[in-house]
């Protein structure tokens, strides 16, 4: 869908259409998270961990996408920004808590991390399919994006490494695959960053990303 009048703007999120969007993909978020952070204490499992982390952080910064749409190009690249070194945060947070359970974990509940997984995948994807009209313009858009796109790579991730820890009786697969997801979180808040500062500097979009579909 064309977010603006004129080819060459990017679309800034304001619509009704994306604002309903992102509240359904806020609910989804804020219940996986309750969901899986139980899984994981339950099972012991640090990709879970770092999955239901990473749902908290989606509902946290989704919501701020909502209250910056509409405002002006700093305070919406400024938003996305924030955003990003979040995800950086939690990147380096997860990547810190991957190598003290590497000496110090013991072996997940294989059935319960592919369980829960699947159950994360299939929100994701939802959150995906609702999302990816959406999924071109601004800094603080695009950023919601690649934050999905993540979530299902991870979650599939988490599901090759439930079936290797079952196969193994180790906790390898489960750390290889956290520590992962951590590059993933780290590799995102690279490119929202990237973007956000530059449109901050020149106080102009990105052409690359100036066409939401």
């Amino acid at each position: 869908m064309s977010a603006g009048c004129c080819e060459d703007m990017a679309f800034d999120g304001n619509s009704a259409r994306y604002k309903r969007a992102l509240l359904s993909v806020i609910a989804i978020n804020a219940i996986m998270f309750v969901v899986e952070i139980s899984a994981s204490i339950f099972s012991g499992s640090q990709a879970l961990q770092a999955d239901a982390l990473d749902f908290l952080a989606d509902s946290v910064t989704y919501t701020i996408t909502i209250l910056v749409v509409g405002k002006s190009l700093k305070a919406r690249a400024t938003a996305a920004l924030f955003k990003g070194s979040s995800l950086a945060l939690m990147g380096l947070g997860v990547l810190g808590s991957t190598l003290y359970h590497l000496f110090n974990g013991d072996t997940p509940t294989a059935e319960v991390m592919g369980l829960t997984a699947g159950l994360a995948l299939a929100a994701n994807l939802a959150s995906v399919f609702i999302l990816i009209r959406f999924r071109d313009g601004d800094s603080n858009v695009r950023s919601v994006w690649i934050c999905s796109r993540n979530d299902a790579l991870g979650n599939v991730a988490v599901l090759i490494a439930a079936w290797a820890v079952w196969e193994t009786d180790s906790p390898l697969p489960d750390l290889m695959v956290a520590a992962f997801m951590a590059s993933l979180f780290l590799y995102g808040a690279v490119q929202i960053i990237r973007q956000a500062k530059a449109e901050i500097a020149s106080g102009t979009l990105n052409p690359e990303t100036a066409h939401a579909h």
